[in-house]
């Protein structure tokens, strides 16, 4: 059963860094797409970045040129390095993960990202 764990969230000031981490436990099969969503109190959750094997990477415009993804495939890891933070990046972060593009999506219990101004 494929698992995937995040850490590295937590509390930081207007301008801070915090790098997120995932890793996927329970399957040796390298995974297509690897990526991060994030919800906000009383929003939607919505794609922050997505890296694909191909190394073709997605990035929503509110965190391009800020948020950086990488992903360690041997690992079956995927990163979020945050910088420049903003209190509007206040969310729970989720990592995801699927195997091809035909099939669903695993996620993460999610890690709390919290920007004070």
């Amino acid at each position: 059963q494929v698992q995937l764990v995040e850490s590295g969230g937590g509390l930081v000031q207007a301008g801070g860094s915090l790098r997120l981490s995932c890793a996927a436990s329970g399957s040796t099969f390298r995974f297509n797409d690897m990526g991060w969503y994030r919800q906000a109190p009383g929003k939607q959750r919505e794609l922050v970045a997505s890296k694909r094997s191909d190394g073709r990477t997605t990035y929503a415009d509110s965190v391009k040129d800020r948020f950086t993804i990488s992903r360690d495939n041997p690992k079956n890891e995927v990163y979020l390095q945050m910088n420049s933070l903003k209190p509007e990046d206040t969310a729970v972060y989720y990592c995801n993960a699927r195997k091809t593009v035909y099939t669903s999506y695993y996620w993460g219990q999610g890690t709390q990202v919290t920007v004070s101004s």
